[in-house]
């Protein structure tokens, strides 16, 4: 999805991501996947290789040349092609193949917050190995290379010499655009224009420039420079910053026009391995899928296969269960919280009486008082949807008595904003019965309020001959009670696909976000609204999964030698749960993993699960897939499945899910712990959260460790008669520590009768 949009919240309604694109009957060609597995022996030979593949089922050298879209070969094996459902099932027999999918459509996930997280102006510096050594891929909708936030002022040291990349050229963006923070940009269009035309006319560039803003906001997030006095219309007005601000930055552009189609995904992935990026952030997803029929999924395995830890959004359709997206567990799946800020902007009634609602209000109305009036009063008899009107929905009020008016509209049907501002409307008092936790940008004054404060203001109007209003621009409020909680739009788990894997993984704040913009998109998403800046506050898990990267460029630039899972469980490990008292942390670990990223506790967490591409194979296996295909995949030409196929529930992995038990439980997982601590020689003794009602005991007991990088490892045993009858998760936890260091697992159990509420 999104940056989460305001009336997708404000209506209550989960919009499902990744659809595919609309194509005519099934024969008609369209663009598909072929993935073959690990990356070929000869790249340079890989695209005759595939020409010979299409060759079988098409006619001629030309249709071969006209249907080929993308050659993938850097990092992992396989081609975009337009083809038939017929000639893509054919492919998809033929030896050498794991899987043949269409190319979906995929949706971008859519300051004060890294000072929350702990780290503070300075923290970039005296890093052991250096952050300027650190280059971050995002792949999202380009870049906005002016920006601040992308300066390399304060960056003297030269480009990583192994660094690979280049940046293209097109629309208003050329090579002199880079510099040595933005250090590189590429362009990924042909799969969105073999589905949709040429990218031209206005709205967008066929560049790696950013037209949405999406994408300068995730890339400045994760790594972006120290920019002061940054705010956006003096909202939230203070340093904005990446996580590591020394970090690099490459731009790999694969939205175009807010869609990002697999085809390009993959192809930014597989640029990005070779270019030589360290981290790779992807705020994007769609519905969850087959691990190898995911382009994130699988350009994500490839990734961490060659050392870059790679995280994504967990989706912005919650607060519904089973709707986390971006589930494999070589992935690091991130959920949103709240920060301790918040937009309030204030109604006052001719009455005198105040309300405060909230709202990114940054627009100052020119006379005191305004008429004020509901929009289900006003309604235009002669609209055959005249019953809306209390929605404001457009022809459904009489236009004259919306003019200079400030009127009062539910949420729930299309844009009211928009609505009024069209009509000559002043402002809007929006009515929302279901959140107030998240501050939106409108086209015109609004302030969103409560049901109750609803009342109020409707009893105001009928009980005066002429009601009057004035909506005042938004302020900053700081509050410690506002935080953490799981934002209502983060998508929650379970994991849909391997249920005995818990996502999302961990949460980072993704609510009030502010960064780095495009100063020729939008700031509320209407068309009508040119107002231009050159930062903006948006939420959504996409701007959750950039402080991850942030975070994890981080710890990698005190451990360069640590893998991808090593990172990710530092930063699992050492998180901080959630309050489960507070209203939108009900759904526990399954709303927000581990708990709230702690990046300078991640960079000492004394041990950690780690894991590689043979534990992966292994767990593949537990998923049935086969050994030939395991050996496509992974690039182990020798590995075989175990004859007794391994429990997924065994990957060692940083958290524990117990998925669908069924009457009595008895299940006994293993885990490994690796320790990373400054000291060798340490001794760990576990202590157990048990969930309730379940008997957990952990052999040994106590885990001595006599050197760097031992490997230890130990059983945990769960055993309950049975489960609450209720559709309900038990939770608990196993942490080790050594008096220092505190390594704490989640564990999470649950019924098979637990299903979406």
């Amino acid at each position: 999805m999104a940056c989460i949009g305001k009336w997708t919240l404000l209506m209550s309604i989960a919009l499902v991501c990744g659809c595919s694109a609309i194509l005519g009957q099934s024969e008609k060609r369209k663009v598909h996947i072929v993935y073959m597995g690990n990356s070929p022996a000869n790249p340079e030979k890989a695209t005759s290789l595939y020409q010979k593949v299409l060759a079988k089922v098409l006619s001629g050298k030309e249709e071969v040349a006209r249907s080929m879209v993308y050659s993938y070969a850097a990092s992992f094996s396989g081609f975009a092609a337009e083809l038939s459902t017929t000639e893509a099932a054919s492919i998809s027999k033929m030896p050498g193949v794991v899987s043949v999918f269409p190319s979906s459509v995929k949706k971008l996930h859519t300051t004060r917050s890294w000072d929350f997280l702990g780290l503070s102006t300075t923290s970039n510096h005296g890093l052991p190995t250096g952050g300027s050594n650190i280059i971050i891929g995002v792949l999202d909708s380009g870049v906005w290379p002016e920006s601040e936030s992308f300066s390399d002022k304060y960056l003297p040291d030269p480009i990583p010499s192994r660094w690979k990349g280049t940046c293209v050229s097109g629309d208003s963006f050329s090579s002199s655009n880079c510099n040595r923070k933005l250090i590189g940009a590429r362009m990924f269009p042909n799969g969105y224009e073999q589905n949709f035309g040429p990218i031209t006319g206005p709205g967008e560039y066929r560049s790696p420039r950013d037209a949405e803003g999406h994408g300068s906001h995730t890339a400045s997030t994760a790594g972006g420079s120290s920019v002061k006095h940054a705010s956006l219309f003096g909202l939230a007005e203070g340093t904005a910053r990446g996580g590591t601000q020394t970090a690099r930055i490459a731009a790999y552009k694969v939205c175009w026009f807010g869609s990002c189609t697999d085809a390009d995904i993959l192809a930014a992935f597989d640029e990005a391995v070779a270019d030589g990026v360290d981290l790779i952030s992807s705020s994007i997803g769609g519905s969850p899928q087959d691990y190898f029929s995911d382009s994130i999924a699988i350009g994500a395995f490839h990734a961490v296969q060659n050392g870059v830890f790679v995280s994504s959004s967990a989706g912005n359709s919650g607060p519904s269960v089973y709707t986390a997206t971006n589930v494999a567990p070589w992935l690091t799946t991130v959920a949103a919280s709240s920060i301790d800020r918040k937009f309030t902007s204030s109604i006052v009634l001719g009455n005198s009486l105040p309300y405060k609602g909230v709202a990114l209000n940054t627009i100052s109305l020119s006379n005191p008082w305004y008429p004020l009036v509901s929009g289900e009063a006003i309604r235009n008899a002669s609209s055959p949807l005249a019953n809306f009107s209390k929605y404001c929905y457009d022809g459904t009020m009489a236009l004259d008595k919306v003019k200079d008016s400030i009127v009062v509209c539910y949420g729930g049907v299309g844009a009211p904003d928009a609505t009024v501002l069209a009509a000559g409307g002043a402002g809007v008092i929006l009515v929302d019965s279901f959140d107030k936790s998240v501050g939106f940008a409108f086209s015109l004054p609004c302030s969103v309020v409560g049901t109750a404060d609803a009342k109020h203001i409707l009893k105001y109007i009928n009980s005066t001959s002429f009601p009057v209003a004035d909506i005042l621009p938004s302020i900053t409020t700081v509050d410690d009670s506002l935080v953490p909680q799981t934002a209502i739009f983060s998508s929650r788990g379970p994991n849909i696909i391997t249920p005995d894997i818990l996502k999302p993984d961990i949460t980072a704040p993704g609510v009030d976000i502010l960064a780095a913009w495009s100063p020729v998109s939008s700031i509320s998403g209407e068309s009508t609204d040119n107002r231009s800046t050159s930062f903006n506050i948006i939420s959504g898990t996409s701007m959750s999964c950039p402080h991850v990267t942030g975070a994890a460029a981080f710890v990698k630039s005190f451990h360069p030698e640590w893998s991808p899972a090593a990172i990710k469980s530092a930063l699992m490990t050492t998180a901080t749960p959630l309050d489960g008292d507070k209203r939108f942390n009900k759904d526990g670990p399954l709303g927000y993993g581990s708990g709230l990223i702690s990046p300078t506790k991640a960079t000492d967490p004394g041990l950690v699960y780690d894991a590689d591409t043979t534990d992966f194979s292994l767990f593949l296996c537990g998923l049935n897939y086969t050994s030939e295909q395991v050996q496509l995949i992974s690039g182990f030409s020798n590995f075989s499945c175990p004859e007794e196929v391994p429990s997924v529930i065994d990957l060692n992995y940083p958290s524990i899910a117990i998925a669908n038990v069924q009457g009595s439980l008895n299940k006994s997982i293993i885990r490994t712990l690796t320790n990373v601590g400054f000291s060798g020689n340490s001794t760990y003794t576990v202590h157990i959260q048990a969930p309730k009602g379940v008997s957990v005991t952990v052999s040994p007991s106590s885990l001595h460790f006599d050197a760097p990088y031992q490997r230890l490892s130990f059983h945990a045993n769960f055993q309950a008669n049975s489960l609450p009858s209720e559709q309900v998760y038990l939770s608990g936890a196993l942490t080790w520590t050594d008096g220092l260091h505190v390594v704490r697992s989640p564990v999470l159990i649950w019924p098979a009768s637990f299903t979406v509420q």
